[in-house]
Formats: C-alpha cells, structure tokens, sequence
C-alpha cells in the first residue's frame, strides 16, 4: 500500500502531464508509463467514471486554471507573440516551471530567466517580448509587495545632510527597449469589458481575433512601477532621474548618487532645479518611507 507522501507526489505529477491536442488526459506519461495505471494506483473508479476518466478531470482542470492565470498575468506578451505562440510557450514553461506555491501569483516569477534560455519562443521579437514581460512582472510584484509609513518632512529634517533614503518596497525601477507601457495601457483600454464567469474553470483561455498588429518602433524609456489606493501606475523618468532613484535603491547617500550623474550638459543651477522638482513629486507621491 501506497503511503500519503508518494500518492501525493504522484498526483502531482499525473495532474502536470501535458494535454492531448484535443484537451484530454495523454495514455502514456512523458516517462512513458501508463496513465491508466497511474490512475488506479492513486484514484478509485466509482459507479460514473473509471479512475482514468476521475484523473483526467484533475488534469484538465489543472491546465485549463494555470494556462489561464499565465494567459491573465502576460496578456501584453500573449499580444506580442500571438496566442497559439504564447499557448506552445506557457505549456513549455509550465513543463520546467510548474506551479510550486500556494497562489498563482508567483506563477510567472521564472518567466524572463526562462525566456532567456529558451528564446525560440519570442524569436524575431526577444527584446520587446522580454521587455512586456519584465513590465508586467513589475506589475504583479508592486500590486503585491508591502506599502511602509511614508517619510514625513519631520522625517526629513531628521535624516541629516547627506541622507540615505528607502524607498518603498513596491516601486519597481525599470530600463527598457521599447515602449512597452504604452502598449499595455491600450491593450488595458481595450478590453474594458470583463467577462464575469464561474470560479470553476472549464475550458482553455479564449483566443482573442482581430488583425495582426504592428509592434511599437525601438525608444529607449525608464519607467517607475508604483501603488497608489490598491491600484498600480506607470511614471516614465528622465535618465537622470531614475540613475538616481536607483542608487538610493542600492543604498547610496544623496551625494553620492547625484555626483554619480553625468550632468556635463546641464548648468549647474538648472541640475539644481530639476533634483529639487524630483524629489518633490517623489515625496508627493510617498516613494520614499521610514527605515524599519
């Protein structure tokens, strides 16, 4: 008789096979074991369904929720690719990749270093595909990463005259190719309209249609991912100031992050401005926080 820990592992496994290409349960594992005795080691057949037909709805369901999880999380790279791209790529990366946690949020989190080893999968777009996916990664980890008392101007007075700065553990500090974050707020604009559906999940992510669409031309941009009110933000920055940003980031002092700039082409006094105008708006908008 089977113990609790290896029938439990080899669920796991049976529920992971990949799905025929008309969405039912393989006859042979990928180790070429069968899956129908797989099935009855694990699960008893009753009066409806043989224990095949019992697991097979297990690893339906279990394709069909995390094929709609990674579809719901990546709709701009899904856009990128095109979906019957992206269903072949979210089925191998699942493959290496399965869900290991307890929340399908950190379903994607191996995405880009995956797409790294693996570029057959975005071939022809790999930077803008890897760009989509680092932004949208953003957007997951910010809307979930905590939110600590922001810094005061009391606080500041405290801080000295070279301070080190924290800021808040849900900005998100990126430098990409491609102008990603216009697209994916006009993907969000478009599809407004929310289906509202069971929580039982019965079928394959739907297929968008529509004409193919022509991709954003190559612009360097820096972008800050950012909560406000339980809702995420996107605020492009000058090459300056988010040099800056990051160092605080890292733990540099003022000093030593401003001086690391490169501000041959901007007179002292107008640099002067533009650092007191950024951190203005950064306070404003709570980027900074107290040290815990």
């Amino acid at each position: 008789m089977m113990d609790l820990d290896h029938i439990q592992r080899s669920m796991f496994n049976a529920v992971r096979q990949p799905l025929t290409a008309s969405e039912g349960m393989r006859q042979r594992s990928t180790d070429g074991r069968s899956m129908n005795g797989i099935a009855e080691e694990i699960i008893k057949p009753n009066d409806r369904l043989t224990s095949f037909e019992r697991l097979e709805i297990y690893n339906r369901q279990y394709w069909f929720r995390v094929l709609g999880a990674l579809a719901e999380d990546f709709e701009g790279l899904r856009l990128i690719i095109g979906d019957r791209a992206f269903e072949k790529l979210s089925i191998a990366y699942l493959q290496d990749c399965p869900s290991r946690s307890f929340t399908l949020r950190n379903l994607g989190s191996k995405l880009e270093i995956w797409l790294g080893s693996h570029p057959e999968f975005i071939a022809g777009v790999e930077d803008i595909a890897i760009d989509m996916v680092r932004l949208e990664w953003a957007e997951i980890e910010s809307f979930d990463e905590a939110a600590k008392p922001k810094l005061t101007e009391a606080d500041l007075a405290s801080l000295g005259p070279d301070p080190q700065f924290e800021l808040q553990p849900h900005l998100r500090l990126l430098d990409l190719r491609y102008p990603v974050d216009k697209m994916l707020l006009r993907i969000r604009r478009e599809q407004r309209v929310i289906d509202i559906a069971s929580n039982a999940v019965t079928d394959r992510p739907p297929r968008r249609r529509g004409p193919k669409r022509s991709l954003p031309k190559r612009e360097k941009i820096f972008l800050a991912v950012h909560r406000a009110d339980n809702s995420i933000y996107f605020k492009r920055l000058d090459a300056e100031a988010f040099a800056i940003l990051s160092d605080l980031r890292d733990g540099k002092r003022l000093s030593d992050a401003v001086e690391r700039v490169d501000w041959r082409e901007t007179p002292g006094e107008q640099a002067a401005e533009r650092i007191q105008s950024w951190f203005a708006l950064w306070s404003s908008l709570g980027w900074f926080c107290k040290s815990t």
